[in-house]
């Protein structure tokens, strides 16, 4: 009733309106203008993939590689913290001491099975001279997975394609070493 009265308040024009939008369906054209809009201005965004590749972000995490200075030497030292810090244990180092000199290691061999990585890249976090990677590369399916188990070789060959540039070897370090356990002469000891 109240409606009613209300109705007759309004001017004969704006009842016009309100009935012409009424029979017009104009909420519906409102939404199909939205629609129309859309459909005129649309592109598409399809890639034909194997020609056009998509831009991937700055943080994506590709395939993991091994890292060399710019003289060709590993950076790996064999300290197997990456090993202990892949939670899926992708990653299997086996260490070897510089003949002569027992507190130097390297990497006498390095194995990872990429069918169990995660790519959470908490092994490349935990490397302390950098030696790990990851790098954009995507295009991994094999046929066989076993093909997917990479050793020290083709780790570093995926490094060398896709850092082209490289870091200098740090002048204090071995080449291809690290220190271990040794007392150094400068710096004072601890009280006890």
């Amino acid at each position: 009733m109240q409606s009613a009265v209300l109705d007759h308040r309004r001017s004969p024009l704006t009842r016009l309106r309100a009935w012409v939008k009424t029979i017009t369906f104009y909420e519906l054209l409102v939404g199909m203008k939205a629609t129309m809009k859309h459909f005129l201005n649309y592109r598409p965004i399809t890639l034909q993939y194997p020609h056009e590749k998509r831009t991937l972000p700055d943080s994506y995490r590709g395939m993991l590689s091994l890292l060399r200075y710019d003289d060709g030497t590993e950076k790996c030292v064999g300290c197997d913290l990456c090993e202990a810090a892949c939670p899926s244990r992708v990653i299997r180092v086996v260490s070897g001491e510089v003949p002569g000199e027992p507190t130097k290691r390297y990497a006498k061999e390095y194995y990872m099975d990429m069918t169990r990585c995660l790519f959470c890249g908490l092994c490349v976090e935990a490397c302390p001279v950098d030696a790990l990677g990851m790098t954009r590369e995507f295009e991994w399916a094999v046929y066989d997975k076993r093909d997917l188990h990479l050793n020290k070789q083709q780790l570093l060959a995926i490094g060398d394609r896709s850092y082209p540039v490289r870091e200098k070897r740090l002048e204090l370090q071995h080449p291809n070493t690290a220190f271990f356990n040794v007392a150094f002469q400068h710096v004072p000891q601890k009280p006890d």
